[in-house]
């Protein structure tokens, strides 16, 4: 559920699997205005749906709708996940901090979080996650910088003294001695203008990460990876993310394959994308 949510690639990944494990199901794009997502969630039940994602605008105000949330989207503060119990109750999750942090992991099998500072860029719900999912796998300081630093602040005071707010001026020099820079704005996306940020103070052995997966390559991957900087896209985020809402949804870990990964690449590199 989303608005707009047509451009989505989860109806790829999810009837991938659905294939891959002969279920008996599909999964569907469903373009719910903001005013209609309370009716939309409660329709899920008569409907015969396990679950659903929920994408922009709708992953805070989700959160006040269904009748739990569990802990881990409390602390984030979005939920991102519904599953549909057999009694019509809905109950509320959030994956994109566990498909942020195995995206890395795959990626980079030997990455730490603890390694040294980690920048993170925005302070969105994807900020959010980001910053939760690094403060969990033992990340010691967070740099979060954000255009309005009354919201990077709140994140601090919300997920603890370890993540340190600062102002978007700052953004050029936070990078001195960061381990990890990652993009959590929507700035480099298809259609948006590039992030707005000079490297040169980004050491060279540092990791570069970006949640956005349109185009797989945002100018910001491009100038890191350019400089010599080891570059991961968004695109595993969304896989991973997957996983715990088919095992919530279906009792299944499905697999994020090399298969699975070229397939999704494709559709994003498609003449119509």
């Amino acid at each position: 559920m989303g608005w707009p949510v047509m451009h989505s690639r989860s109806p790829l990944l999810h009837n991938y699997w659905f294939k891959r494990h002969g279920l008996a199901g599909t999964y569907v794009p469903l373009a719910i205005r903001p005013e209609g997502l309370a009716e939309a969630l409660r329709a899920l039940h008569p409907l015969g749906f396990a679950g659903v994602n929920l994408t922009i605008p709708h992953k805070q105000h989700a959160m006040t709708l269904v009748d739990e949330v569990d802990p881990v989207a409390i602390r984030i503060g979005a939920i991102s996940c519904v599953v549909v119990r057999p009694d019509g109750s809905l109950t509320g999750s959030n994956n994109d901090c566990y498909g942020f942090i195995h995206n890395v992991k795959q990626a980079e099998p030997g990455w730490r979080a603890s390694a040294g500072p980690v920048v993170v860029l925005g302070a969105g719900g994807g900020a959010r996650a980001v910053c939760y999912g690094l403060l969990q796998e033992g990340a010691k300081k967070i740099r979060l910088v954000n255009r309005t630093l009354a919201r990077a602040k709140g994140i601090a005071a919300e997920l603890g003294s370890a993540i340190e707010a600062s102002p978007w001026e700052y953004r050029h020099d936070a990078l001195e001695g960061a381990a990890m820079a990652v993009n959590a704005t929507s700035q480099g996306m298809s259609g948006q203008p590039a992030l707005d940020i000079r490297l040169d103070k980004l050491p060279k052995g540092a990791l570069a990460a970006d949640i956005i997966y349109t185009p797989l390559e945002t100018p910001f991957l491009a100038a890191a990876r350019n400089r010599g900087n080891r570059t991961v896209n968004g695109l595993g985020m969304l896989l991973h993310q997957g996983r715990p809402a088919w095992k919530t949804w279906f009792g299944i870990e499905p697999e994020v394959t090399a298969e699975l990964r070229a397939l999704m690449e494709k559709s994003l590199v498609a003449p119509d994308n």
